[in-house]
């Protein structure tokens, strides 16, 4: 776990400060609220939710226990107010990002994650995608059956990779931020690198030491499989090389993701 001075220095005290939030047997009025409104900030990131949106059916079932959390959590993910906040606006890569950290409290890893997630609701469907998270064996795991999701990136547990924290400074961007702000990828570029970006507080916005950022004036090659076109499924795939700066790297690797393009390489210039 990190120390709490480091967690006041780089920004996120609130979250290590927080315990997670379970319902327990004999829970009283004031435990079921405090569980209820803890679901709601974890998964809807934060953003502001009025009285009119709330899901008053699932919070009744929940309250006279006729679901768990775990059922709960499932049912923001899957109403229309989630559809409404993260997912009509925003790119696929950002969405899946966001449901990374909301229903797991991580950041995805590497890009194969994100490929997989990408594959899993061109397939099967919104529903799907949404399940894949709560009903892995890594949220029951962490969360089981009636505790609320938290964010768990910044701290060292078994079965977590390192560069999952730095990946959540990208995420998470302070206590008062709402994830429905920014509706672009925020990872893409390091993902499909396979390297970890610069850490920034969200407060000062200062990146610390140790960590490296792109140079401005650098060009980079890109290295992409596509898919043959055609109405039809191909087996054949061609190779095709984008040549960018670093300032059009993310614009190009985002547009590439959402055509489903595979990137194989990236090396300076």
């Amino acid at each position: 776990m990190t120390s709490a001075t480091s967690a006041r220095l780089l920004g996120f005290e609130p979250l290590a400060q927080t315990p997670p939030t379970e319902l327990r047997a004999h829970a009283t009025d004031a435990d079921i609220k405090a569980v209820i409104w803890a679901a709601y900030r974890q998964v809807l990131g934060n953003d502001h939710i009025m009285q009119s949106e709330r899901l008053t059916s699932a919070e009744s079932l929940l309250t006279h226990g006729h679901v768990r959390v775990q059922d709960f959590v499932r049912a923001l993910a899957l109403s229309e107010l989630y559809k409404q906040k993260f997912f009509y606006g925003a790119s696929q890569v950002r969405f899946i990002e966001l449901n990374f950290k909301h229903l797991l409290g991580r950041a995805p890893y590497d890009e194969s994650e994100i490929s997989e997630h990408v594959n899993l609701y061109v397939q099967q469907g919104y529903v799907a995608e949404i399940n894949s998270y709560i009903d892995s064996a890594e949220y029951q795991e962490n969360f089981g059956d009636q505790t609320v999701p938290y964010c768990r990136g910044f701290a060292t547990q078994r079965g977590q990779k390192t560069v999952g924290f730095t990946r959540m400074f990208q995420l998470y961007r302070g206590a008062a931020s709402s994830d429905r702000t920014n509706q672009s990828a925020r990872l893409t570029r390091e993902l499909a690198r396979n390297t970890a970006s610069a850490i920034q507080t969200p407060t000062f916005g200062k990146e610390l030491s140790g960590t490296a950022s792109g140079q401005r004036g650098q060009l980079y090659r890109v290295r992409v499989s596509q898919s043959a076109s055609g109405r039809a499924p191909q087996v054949r795939r061609g190779m095709q090389d984008y040549v960018v700066t670093y300032e059009q790297l993310s614009p190009i690797l985002q547009r590439l993701n959402k055509r489903g393009s595979r990137i194989v390489d990236i090396t300076s210039v």
